[in-house]
């Protein structure tokens, strides 16, 4: 199919227009950026390597392991936190709901500095003992502040999601919720799942399954920023900011006749990089290979949102 595409030079109009948009706000540059890549859509995090060192160097460890990898969101409690880290889900397995195997508690990193706000992600831990934090975290919908900041030592904020991601996590903040708990026919270790966000009505103790759960298929560090070409970092953001045509995260980069492209089989969409442009075709544009504007206009954008 890229072949073809390549011959034709074809250009239209349409989704160019939905792509292009103005963006006044910014993104820290700094720090390591993890990307969980969920069945809703990728959700990227910039980490506070400086800030909270012992507290990312630990999430690290666990998204280097693979632990994270088919872990789902555990706890939903609207217009205040998204939970996930501690509960993975495995259809293979004859007990699929299993916890995620944590390691040793880490000491408490809270500062006032980094403070509980909407968009921050912050490590759960265990009620009356502010260092018993291991594998879960939570990523807050409101700003927490007055209430996280100061009980159990403080949570301790160590990322913060980048601003195109947000939408993925809104979207997961809406869906319909079910008391999971409460699910006997899930066994054990279903009584330490809360109000359980899935896509599907009703949302019963039947449909929790791989099917509904809004699982992280993946979760990897993106190259440092400073490491990889223009157009890598224009198309890490597209995938974030417009997961429904491109999708699923990631895909490898492929370079043919000039063109440097990605391909996402599950939407037949492209994008791609040449002579300074961007180009994009799939179902969307009606098979027609649409340019998109300059990679320096796209990568002035993605810049300002921390890719």
């Amino acid at each position: 199919m890229y072949a073809h595409w390549l011959r034709d030079q074809k250009l239209g109009v349409g989704v160019a227009g939905l792509l292009f948009a103005a963006f006044a706000w910014g993104q820290p540059s700094q720090g390591t950026i993890v990307r969980l890549v969920t069945n809703v859509g990728p959700i990227d995090m910039r980490l506070m390597d400086q800030d909270a060192p012992r507290t990312t160097a630990n999430f690290l460890s666990y998204v280097r392991s693979g632990a994270y990898n088919g872990s789902f969101f555990h706890r939903l409690v609207r217009g205040f936190v998204l939970q996930g880290g501690g509960l993975s889900w495995n259809s293979a397995q004859q007990t699929p709901l299993s916890a995620v195997p944590a390691d040793a508690s880490i000491a408490n990193e809270f500062s006032a500095a980094r403070s509980n706000l909407r968009a921050t992600v912050a490590m759960a831990k265990v009620d009356g003992n502010p260092d018993s934090a291991t594998s879960q975290w939570f990523i807050n919908l409101a700003d927490n502040s007055a209430n996280l900041d100061q009980q159990n030592g403080g949570f301790t904020v160590f990322a913060q999601v980048l601003t195109p991601s947000m939408g993925t996590v809104d979207a997961i903040a809406a869906f319909p919720l079910i008391n999971a708990s409460g699910c006997t026919n899930l066994g054990t270790a279903a009584t330490v799942m809360g109000q359980v966000p899935m896509p599907v009505k009703p949302a019963n103790c039947e449909a929790v399954g791989a099917a509904n759960l809004v699982q992280i298929l993946s979760a990897k560090e993106l190259a440092p920023r400073y490491t990889i070409a223009d157009n890598e970092r224009v198309f890490d953001f597209l995938e974030a900011y417009i997961p429904q045509y491109f999708s699923p995260a990631s895909a490898s980069t492929i370079a043919v006749n000039g063109f440097v492209y990605r391909y996402y089989s599950s939407t037949q969409t492209y994008v791609a990089a040449k002579d300074g442009t961007l180009y994009a075709m799939g179902p969307a544009s009606n098979g027609q290979i649409l340019a998109l504007g300059s990679v320096n206009s796209w990568l002035t954008q993605a810049t300002a949102k921390g890719y």
